[in-house]
């Protein structure tokens, strides 16, 4: 090998090292707490591609009177033809409008079918999108899968990669049957039903004031909200985020990484090998550790789903148009 070869590979060394030792300095900081508090920021914002107007969003100064209103939704909505029961009855595919904050103003909304509406339509975007940012590392790891088994190879690239997607998933990076049970989707149907549930239909304290869709705990006392009737003796509290979309991705990362959901994964890979479909109803019974209600708790997830026509869902995806909707 020429010398000009063995400085140009040992640059490219350099620099796969130091961008590991980054990626994974940030994964780091990820905190590991009860079944419904694992989040971490770095890991949840590190791969959206969304434009700075967005990203200056983060800087949670939560004012109430700057918040989208629920006429404004529905104005977007009925421009972009978004209409939740056409969504459940046909192929139509799911505008990409992804709302950064709850309208405060849901709870004033009388009728409790049009507050049903304007939850689940401001809330389907967030979780097919979620899931779409999942799904594209999913397929890259199939495609670095089939490489390897077609030529015994990785490249340095994609060993960085799959390193910071272990990491990130706190698996072991040579496995990847273990890594794809991790990465993978949380059918659309359980998660509006559990957003629902926890939320309070988006009217909730938590989700107006912190964006906390999901109740998920923290005992970190920054970006959090204190529960006003928290039990004597408990030091938990509600984890923020500076979007719904962090949030339902906190949430995915939740399901796809903590040791108490470890019978939903391998039920969800039993389904993947099998062709089966992934859905709600099939896979919600294996989240009896979610809530302290167990099984209760299970079958008002799957009456939600049942009478919302919720399973319609699992199979619906995003339009190409990406849509920012944020504060005035």
């Amino acid at each position: 090998m020429k010398p000009f070869e063995k400085t140009v590979i040992g640059i490219l060394g350099c620099c796969c090292v130091v961008l590991f030792l980054v990626a994974a300095s940030k994964i780091q900081g990820m905190s590991y707490q009860s079944p419904k508090a694992r989040f971490t920021t770095a890991s949840i914002d590190a791969d959206l591609d969304i434009s700075d107007e967005y990203r200056s969003s983060k800087d949670r100064k939560y004012k109430k009177s700057k918040y989208i209103t629920v006429n404004d939704l529905d104005q977007k909505f009925t421009l972009l033809n978004y209409n939740f029961r056409n969504i459940l009855d046909d192929g139509a595919t799911v505008p990409r409008i992804l709302v950064l904050n709850m309208p405060h103003d849901i709870r004033d909304i009388k009728t409790p079918v049009h507050r049903k509406r304007v939850f689940f339509k401001t809330v389907l975007p967030l979780v097919l999108e979620a899931n779409k940012l999942i799904l594209r590392d999913r397929m890259r790891i199939l495609k670095i899968k089939h490489q390897k088994v077609k030529t015994g190879k990785v490249s340095a690239v994609d060993k960085l990669w799959l390193a910071v997607i272990s990491e990130k998933y706190k698996i072991k990076q040579d496995d990847f049957s273990l890594i794809l049970r991790h990465v993978d989707i949380i059918p659309p149907s359980m998660a509006l039903a559990q957003a629902a549930e926890e939320s309070g239909w988006g009217t909730s304290r938590f989700v107006l004031e912190g964006n906390a869709l999901f109740g998920q705990y923290t005992f970190g006392s920054q970006y959090s909200l204190v529960p006003k009737e928290r039990d004597a003796g408990k030091e938990h509290s509600i984890r923020t985020f500076a979007s719904l979309l962090e949030a339902v991705r906190s949430y995915a990362h939740n399901l796809n990484t903590h040791r108490a959901y470890r019978k939903f994964r391998t039920v969800r890979e039993i389904m993947r090998r099998n062709g089966r479909e992934i859905t709600g109803n099939k896979l919600i019974a294996q989240l009896t550790n979610y809530s302290e209600r167990g099984k209760k708790y299970i079958n008002t997830i799957r009456s939600i789903i049942n009478a919302n026509r919720l399973n319609n869902l699992d199979k619906k995806k995003l339009q190409a148009d990406f849509i920012i909707t944020r504060q005035p």
